[in-house]
């Protein structure tokens, strides 16, 4: 393919800074025992005694230790002679398959052999209720017809909408538990009812009808490893999950500035946000019904230059950037990107952005479309991802603001550099 010449010509990038921001460490020593002990305080009031069959939802974050959480919460399970059994809550993750759903447990590290419990992985639902006489709401068959089941998730900002309870136990139960069937439900009567409101609604729907005992809620720290696990009986979830999701507000990472010409976004995919990237990042959302972000960040233009291994081809969220690489474009399973974006109705999100040949054109193109500005003066930030923002690298325009915040560490200047396939080489 014949590019412009400018962009097959050399440009002259301005300098960049790494730069680190400082933030406590508040990450759990062992976050195996605090399942434990947290777990020890609800088993007695749920019901599960020895001999019964427990279905344990799992989803498909890469949230940080679940394999290791996971296997603590069957392992305390089997303490008491109960039988767990995992499944997969995913809603349409894994292209809407039962298969690839249990994929992904894998590659997250959640195998039979290393938790010790079997995998069940169906995408049958039961529809359990009905609400507003128009509205069904289903439940998982496997999980339905064990004598218990229990979830565990992380709570965390939701990249749709703002309200006390965002992405947590209460999606898992309505979205993750519900497969795909509970997620286009929720997604489509949404935009009727509102996400919040519905989801609210579904919840105490599926609390009151199901066999769900408990959840466990997981709170990470702004460097997003393990910093707080509790243990909420079903019942308690809709009204306790609002306090969770304020401790993990005050740790989430953002960045230190609110206006930039260019946001470059090394890579994205599905464990590291539900978009690919996150909007409470970027600023960046564009579906219907979802409220602002831009009060994050205003980015003129953004680039993704890469899918990560682990999203294994799901390309949703890259249609919010302006710019990708044909690595991108190659990396892309449409099917899989596509499945997820119709479920969720944000159609954007699969859009295909500009592609350019490689990472040196994405990344000059976001500099020479904004107008007639300089390179030394372009506010630029190179991120890896937007779950690692507390380090990156920022232009030399953006050096004088930062150098007056207390939270941020300048280290050393560096040029950006390109190999031979126009591929960027920054320091680690």
């Amino acid at each position: 393919m014949k590019y412009p010449d400018y962009l097959e010509q050399h440009y002259t990038f301005p300098e960049f800074y790494r730069v680190r921001m400082k933030s406590p460490d508040t990450r759990l020593d062992d976050p195996a025992t605090a399942i434990a002990e947290s777990m020890a305080t609800v088993l007695p009031g749920s019901g599960i005694a020895a001999g019964d069959s427990v279905a344990v939802a799992v989803g498909s974050r890469g949230i940080d230790n679940l394999a290791v959480m996971v296997r603590a919460t069957c392992q305390q399970l089997k303490a008491i002679g109960a039988e767990p059994f995992l499944f997969p809550a995913m809603g349409s993750h894994g292209n809407a398959t039962a298969e690839g759903q249990q994929k992904i447990l894998e590659q997250l590290g959640v195998t039979e052999e290393f938790v010790g419990a079997p995998i069940r992985s169906s995408m049958d639902v039961v529809q359990v209720a009905t609400l507003h006489d128009e509205v069904p709401v289903y439940f998982s068959r496997d999980a339905l017809e064990a004598d218990h089941a229990i979830c565990l998730n992380r709570i965390k900002l939701h990249t749709k909408f703002k309200a006390p309870v965002e992405s947590g136990l209460c999606k898992m139960l309505c979205i993750g538990m519900g497969k795909h069937a509970g997620a286009l439900a929720w997604h489509n009567w949404a935009l009727k009812y509102g996400f919040y409101p519905l989801l609210r609604e579904i919840t105490t729907e599926i609390v009151t009808q199901t066999n769900v005992r408990f959840g466990i809620g997981i709170v990470e720290d702004a460097h997003d490893r393990t910093a707080y696990v509790e243990a909420v009986p079903a019942a308690d979830i809709p009204t306790r999950e609002p306090a969770l999701l304020e401790m993990a507000k005050a740790s989430f990472p953002q960045l230190p500035v609110r206006d930039l010409d260019a946001l470059i976004v090394r890579q994205v995919g599905k464990e590291i946000s539900g978009s690919g990237m996150d909007p409470n990042v970027t600023g960046r959302a564009s579906d219907l019904m979802e409220d602002d972000f831009s009060a994050s960040l205003k980015a003129t233009r953004i680039a993704v230059l890469a899918l990560s291994d682990q999203t294994v081809g799901s390309g949703i969220g890259i249609g919010l950037a302006d710019f990708i690489t044909e690595r991108v474009f190659q990396q892309l399973d449409y099917e899989k990107t596509l499945t997820n974006a119709l479920t969720s109705l944000s159609i954007r999100k699969a859009f295909i952005p500009v592609r350019l040949a490689d990472e040196r054109m994405a990344i000059q193109a976001c500099f020479t479309t904004i107008g007639p500005i300089a390179a030394e003066e372009v506010r630029a930030i190179i991120l890896r991802d937007t779950l690692h923002v507390f380090e990156f690298w920022a232009s030399a325009a953006l050096l004088e603001e930062l150098q007056t915040m207390a939270k941020v560490e300048i280290l050393e200047p560096v040029r950006l550099e390109f190999d031979a396939k126009g591929c960027l080489s920054l320091p680690s």
